[in-house]
């Protein structure tokens, strides 16, 4: 009886000091978004150690119950469209202060953050803080090293940071030679689509998140068609190269044998070639990841 009255007053305490954290959270998150929100939006803490004080030995339970918002909070916003996550950061620092070794929590997160809005929040030195707290706290746990490096590469551009982060993970016991391999890509083709689509292909291997793994798919769809295309432009250059003017329409590439047939993106829709010898897809909204359409060729 002592035992179970004991655990009930814990669970009370406990209760109400989430109550009184919402109702300063909301206070917060009216100051940040400017607008009134709901109770479930505000659900957070201005700061995690203050939760985590508040939690009377419950951090890691609290700290899942984050998490779990932190990831209903991107979703549904990546649902809609969203233009702005202002609260995903400071969910995830709270969440991963209530439990440091929470991993799942630092490698989708920073995903989450470091993607472009629409499709994540467009946050990508957030994404590299969150990866730092999570390797102090973890070193050694080497895929905090990958997600770093990818995240540097991705969405930074760093390639020197990038080959670093994969250089250091290399060093940690039990990593995969792979992490070495990357670290001299990094260093001798970084600017290469044959790298991001390694990096994006493991990715999707190994995330089990659906959000992830539908943005690496996606990625990796782009990635295909850019290859397509710079494939089409060489072969319009070299009908221009021998006949003087470059070809009006697939027929001429197939009559010269550069072709076997008009080719189609990935949804099997014809792509469309231009009279300056540049080749487009049809609907640039259906390859969001798609870095150019139809650029200039060097004549």
């Amino acid at each position: 009886m002592k035992s179970r009255r004991q655990a009930n007053v814990t669970w009370g305490l406990l209760l109400v000091a989430l109550l009184a954290g919402a109702i300063v959270s909301r206070r917060q998150v009216d100051k940040v978004r400017g607008t009134q929100t709901t109770l479930e939006d505000a659900l957070y803490l201005p700061s995690g150690k203050t939760v985590k004080r508040l939690s009377l030995g419950y951090s890691s339970l609290l700290a899942d119950i984050y998490w779990t918002r932190a990831v209903q909070y991107f979703g549904a916003r990546h649902v809609r469209g969203a233009q702005h996550y202002e609260l995903l950061d400071p969910l995830l620092e709270i969440t991963t202060d209530l439990d440091p070794n929470l991993i799942v929590a630092y490698e989708n997160g920073a995903i989450f953050l470091s993607q472009k809005v629409p499709e994540g929040a467009g946050q990508p030195d957030a994404a590299v803080r969150l990866l730092e707290k999570g390797i102090r706290a973890n070193p050694l746990y080497w895929r905090l090293y990958f997600t770093l490096g990818f995240v540097h590469y991705v969405d930074r551009h760093d390639y020197r940071a990038a080959e670093q982060a994969f250089q250091k993970g290399s060093e940690v016991p039990g990593a995969l030679p792979w992490m070495g391999v990357m670290a001299a890509r990094m260093a001798e083709h970084a600017d290469d689509p044959a790298t991001a689509a390694y990096l994006w292909k493991t990715i999707y291997e190994t995330t089990k998140d659906k959000e992830i793994k539908d943005t690496a798919e996606k990625h990796l769809i782009s990635l295909r068609v850019e290859s397509e295309l710079d494939e089409l432009e060489r072969r319009t250059k070299a009908y221009y190269e021998s006949r003087g003017a470059y070809p009006e329409e697939w027929s001429d590439l197939i009559k010269v044998g550069l072709l076997r047939g008009v080719p189609v993106d990935p949804n099997g829709v014809p792509y469309r070639l231009r009279l300056d010898g540049t080749v487009q897809v049809a609907d640039a909204k259906k390859f969001i990841y798609l870095e150019r359409h139809g650029k200039p060729l060097n004549k």
